[in-house]
């Protein structure tokens, strides 16, 4: 099915950018943080956009949203980063209607994750849907969507491996620790930045590496001091930040900022140092590489570990697929009933007009006219009726358009607009 119109001739469109052909840099350009969502949502109502979904996590910037034309989300963008309408066109991705919806389920399922299986952007899904309906701005078709998108994913979890084991960005730089750190247990471990890949490397570090050196900051101190409690670690403040640096053997950077937090001025350690930046965009400067004794790791670089779980995961996709299919088969029934749905109510609405009409001559031609008798039965007969169309209207040997053409020509209905 096409039409995916709620009014005024639109489209359901999915714009964005992922880790895919942009690289850190320019995700950082385009990366949207919880102000800037916010005012591109007020923007959207003001520009009178109808429904959007709008996610921007370090991975990929999306928009799924209902437009005349993609450049207007593609502005909305543009308008509310520090990225460019030509920067964009040179890494992103514009899908129309079934693709845009295919999308969704491949990004809300793990399978277009930069770590295959990395199911951390269903809750941003949740969040973002959550924030458009606050504004106004969920149609039926996309909260529907984003209902199958997350029973999809939920069933992809619990029927499949391909999630076995941690499979995020924040096991990634555990793994990577573990991997070229020795002794870490031993190792001083700085985590600064407890946002949510802050809180799930902080579970990681302390379930893999056994180390009860792990000192947490925070900008805002009572969250850090909120996850410390979890997990009896040391919290320190802000104010602390370079002095535990230089106290620090392996520093992991997940702030929010918009603009670096740590560069080379802060260090001034003697001993080799670590560093993990988890955050887009990117929130350790690049003049950090300077430093003999400092190692710099991105995230784009975590991602690229492959190991034995990881080929086992992919053994899965052809599963996880078969669910997507089946999940969005659902979905794709439930739009074709939302296309009908006008004209069936409007038919129903023409047949009970009918037997008003007839009531009201048979009430005039006969004294002992039974008034509830006869309404019952008119009802049930028009309920039958239409439930009889509606019936036929999701047979799939039988061509709808033509049906609800035939429908609305032979009743006379008013045309209606597609769902």
């Amino acid at each position: 099915m096409e039409h995916y119109v709620k009014s005024k001739g639109t489209t359901f469109y999915a714009i964005g950018l992922s880790y895919k052909k942009a690289d850190a840099k320019i995700r950082g350009h385009f990366s949207l943080d919880d102000t800037a969502k916010q005012k591109l949502i007020e923007q959207a109502t003001a520009e009178g956009i109808e429904s959007i979904l709008i996610t921007s996590t370090c991975n990929r910037t999306e928009i799924y949203g209902f437009a005349q034309h993609p450049f207007q989300l593609i502005k909305l963008l543009c308008d509310n980063t520090v990225g460019t309408v030509e920067e964009f066109q040179k890494v992103a991705y514009v899908y129309k209607n079934r693709e845009a919806i295919s999308h969704m389920f491949k990004v809300g399922s793990g399978l277009d994750s930069q770590i295959l299986g990395d199911f951390e952007i269903i809750s941003q899904l949740k969040v973002s849907a959550r924030a458009s309906k606050k504004a106004g701005l969920l149609n039926p078709f996309i909260e529907r969507l984003v209902n199958a998108v997350i029973q999809a994913s939920k069933r992809i979890k619990t029927e499949t491996e391909i999630s076995s084991g941690a499979t995020s960005v924040s096991f990634a730089s555990v793994q990577y620790i573990l991997k070229h750190v020795e002794s870490v247990s031993n190792k001083n471990i700085l985590l600064f930045g407890t946002g949510k890949i802050g809180r799930n490397t902080c579970e990681n570090l302390v379930k893999h590496t056994k180390n009860e050196h792990i000192t947490l900051i925070n900008r805002t101190k009572d969250k850090a001091e909120k996850i410390a409690g979890k997990f009896n670690l040391v919290v320190k403040d802000y104010s602390n930040l370079q002095e535990e640096i230089n106290a620090s053997d392996i520093l992991i950077v997940a702030t929010g900022a918009q603009n670096p937090t740590v560069d080379k001025h802060l260090i001034q350690n003697k001993k080799p140092l670590l560093i993990l930046d988890l955050s887009i965009p990117k929130n350790v400067h690049e003049n950090v590489s300077e430093l003999s004794q400092t190692t710099l790791v991105h995230l784009d670089d975590l991602s690229q570990i492959t190991d034995e779980t990881l080929e086992k995961r992919k053994l899965h996709i052809p599963l996880a697929q078969a669910i997507i299919k089946d999940v969005n088969q659902e979905f794709n029934e439930w739009l074709e009933t939302r296309k009908f749905a006008p004209t069936i109510k409007a038919l129903k609405h023409k047949l009970l007009n009918f037997a008003s009409t007839e009531l009201e001559t048979q009430r005039k031609k006969n004294a002992d006219f039974n008034e509830k008798q006869a309404e019952l039965i008119s009802n049930n007969i028009v309920q039958k009726i239409t439930n009889h169309f509606a019936h036929h209207l999701k047979d799939d040997d039988i061509s709808t358009d033509d049906s609800l053409e035939l429908i609305k020509k032979v009743f006379q209905l008013e045309p209606s607009t597609h769902v």
